[in-house]
C-alpha cells in the first residue's frame, strides 16, 4: 500500500488547521502535523491536508491464546481468544515488552491488508469466543478495530481491547462502543511515573477507567505492572487502591503483574513475589473482591473467590483452569452472585489454556 492520499483511508477524530496543517483528536497528545508528517504513534499522518491511516488493514501477527493471558479472569474464563495487533503506540513506555511492535512504523507490517470478515471467520474456525486487539495499542488503529468488531459481532464473536486507556474524550465513546471487554493498564498512580517512564499523563487514563465503569456495559479489568522502586511503594499502592474502590467499586478485577527487565529499563530487577502479594493484600484491604497476581506461578493469586463465602469458584494453574464451581454465574457453594461474564460451556477444566 503506497503512502498517497488517494490510496490511504481517511481517519476519524481530527480537524484542519491553517496552511495545510491538521490536529489529531484521537488521544490526549493532539499531534499537530504538517503535510507528510506522521503522528507520535507512527500510523496516523497528514497526507495532503487530511489525516490518513498509514497502516490500515494490516497486521503484525495473529495468535490463539487463553483469555486469561490478556489478562481477563472473569470474562468467558477458560475460552480461547484470537489475538492480533498492528504497529505503533501513543505512549513510549521505557519498559515495553512489545517495543519491536509498539515502536515500529507501518513499513514493518505485512503488505497485504486483512479483511475484517476474514478475522471474524478465523476466530470461528479456531473455536475462539472472542477477538482481542492487543500486542500494540489498539486505540491508534481504532477505525480498523471497529470494522473488525462489527464483523465479529455479526458472526457471534465478542471483542476485547487490551489498552493503556490513553484516548481522548471525542474518540472514547465510539471506540469502546465496539468492545465487549477491556483490560486497561494502570501503569502507576503518579503523574511523575507517566511523564518519565511513559511520556504521557495519568489523568486521561483515570478518566477512561471511570468512563468505562460508569457509562458503558463493557466488562472491565485492570492491570498494573509493578516495577521495583518505581511504582510499588506501599503509599502509592494504598492511594491507588482507595481511588480504585471509590471510582470503580469492589467488583472490577485488578491484576498485579511481575516486571521483567526489557527495552530501555534494564537496570531494575524482576519483581519479587512478595511485592505482588503485598500489593494484593493492600487492594483487598481497600475492599476489592477480585485481585490477581500475574507473570509468576501463584495458584492462590490466580483463583477467583466467592465474595460471600470465600471459597474458590474458579481455580487456575497459570492460564489453565483446574476447578470450576459456578452455576449460572453463582457460587456453587452458597449461591451468591460472582461478578463477570460467564458461559457454562467455558468451564473447560483441565484442558483449556
Amino acid at each position: 500500500m503506497m503512502n498517497t492520499a488517494g490510496e490511504l483511508p481517511l481517519a476519524r477524530w481530527w480537524r484542519p488547521l491553517d496552511a495545510g496543517r491538521i490536529e489529531c483528536r484521537l488521544c490526549p497528545r493532539q499531534c499537530r502535523l504538517r503535510d507528510g508528517q506522521d503522528g507520535f504513534c507512527f500510523v496516523r499522518g497528514n497526507r495532503g491536508g487530511a489525516m490518513r491511516l498509514v497502516a490500515h488493514g494490516r497486521s503484525s501477527g495473529f495468535g490463539v491464546d487463553p483469555i486469561e493471558k490478556k489478562p481477563l479472569a472473569q470474562f468467558l474464563p477458560g475460552t480461547r481468544v484470537l489475538s492480533f495487533g498492528t504497529a505503533g503506540c501513543n505512549l513510549a513506555c521505557r519498559f515495553c515488552q512489545n517495543w519491536r511492535i509498539s515502536r515500529a512504523r507501518a513499513g514493518a507490517l505485512a503488505g497485504a491488508p486483512v479483511a475484517p470478515g476474514w478475522i471474524a471467520a478465523a476466530a470461528v474456525r479456531q473455536g475462539c469466543r472472542s477477538v482481542a486487539f492487543t500486542y500494540n495499542e489498539p486505540t491508534v488503529f481504532a477505525e480498523q478495530a471497529l470494522e473488525v468488531a462489527a464483523a465479529c459481532h455479526a458472526a457471534g464473536v465478542r471483542t476485547v481491547a487490551v489498552t493503556a486507556g490513553y484516548i481522548g474524550a471525542e474518540a472514547r465513546a465510539e471506540f469502546f462502543a465496539g468492545m465487549d471487554a477491556a483490560n486497561v493498564d494502570l501503569k502507576a498512580f503518579t503523574e511523575e511515573f507517566y511523564r518519565r517512564q511513559c511520556g504521557g499523563r495519568l489523568g486521561p487514563v483515570l478518566e477512561t477507567l471511570a468512563f468505562l465503569h460508569r457509562e458503558t456495559p463493557v466488562w472491565l479489568e485492570v492491570t498494573t505492572l509493578l516495577i521495583p522502586g518505581l511504582n510499588d511503594s506501599e503509599a502509592e499502592l494504598g492511594r491507588a487502591a482507595e481511588w480504585f474502590a471509590t471510582h470503580l467499586g469492589p467488583d472490577v478485577p485488578w491484576h498485579f503483574s511481575a516486571f521483567h527487565p526489557d527495552y530501555q529499563l534494564l537496570d531494575r530487577p524482576p519483581t519479587p513475589v512478595a511485592t505482588l502479594g503485598r500489593a494484593r493484600r493492600i487492594a483487598q484491604a481497600a475492599g476489592l473482591r477480585y485481585v490477581y497476581i500475574g507473570n509468576v506461578r501463584d495458584p492462590e493469586g490466580g483463583r477467583t473467590h466467592c465474595p460471600r463465602c470465600g471459597r474458590a469458584v474458579i481455580e487456575r494453574d497459570g492460564y489453565r483452569l483446574t476447578g470450576w464451581h459456578l452455576r449460572a454465574g453463582r457460587c456453587a457453594y452458597c449461591g451468591s452472585e460472582v461478578a463477570g461474564v460467564f458461559e457454562e460451556a467455558s468451564a473447560g477444566v483441565g484442558g483449556r489454556g
